[in-house]
């Protein structure tokens, strides 16, 4: 299957996406820096997010599911798969599609050439929260003013029928809940 590729003209060391076990990118991508010294390229975000005992961030891969890779195709296919948390190197029957380079590196420029990427938590009047913690917990809520320096919003919510102003703070509300789901 391999051999088919080289006569397609991929280049002997290029980009490849590789799929991973579910939740096991970062486990691949150290494995294969550590033991194969293989250059891996797994952009993760990290944000506030919802649960029962309030916020907590957490960090998640950019790409669920996937990550990239640059390595030889034709020397290191079998080790690459063979490491713990990966499942394959993505392919389309006997084609292994390599990344652009330029693909790559503007990825890396979005996330200012880190891996990880914080998606910021400023509050700004206008903003869509959801309460991640107190009483109204799971509540919607629009931002009408921040307080910075006593660290507490401003917010409506649709309780009862109606929109009430209710102050809270500001630790307890995750910004655009509905971009991170």
């Amino acid at each position: 299957m391999v051999a088919k590729n080289e006569k397609a003209g991929v280049e002997p060391m290029a980009w490849f996406c590789l799929r991973t076990q579910p939740k096991h990118e970062h486990i691949a991508a150290a494995q294969l820096r550590q033991d194969l010294k293989i250059e891996a390229f797994l952009p993760r975000i990290r944000f506030r997010r919802s649960t029962r005992s309030g916020p907590a961030w957490v960090t998640e891969a950019l790409f669920p599911n996937y990550l990239f890779v640059r390595f030889d195709l034709t020397a290191r296919l079998r080790q690459v798969q063979a490491v713990r948390g990966v499942r394959c190197v993505v392919h389309f029957g006997s084609r292994w599609p390599a990344i652009p380079d330029p693909v790559i590196a503007e990825l890396r420029a979005a996330l200012n050439g880190e891996e990880i990427k914080v998606i910021s938590q400023e509050l700004n009047p206008g903003d869509t929260v959801e309460v991640a913690a107190g009483v109204f917990h799971g509540f919607q809520a629009l931002v009408s003013r921040v307080m910075p320096q006593r660290q507490r919003v401003s917010v409506l919510l649709d309780f009862l029928g109606r929109q009430t102003a209710v102050e809270l703070d500001c630790r307890q509300l995750i910004r655009n809940p509905e971009m991170l789901r």
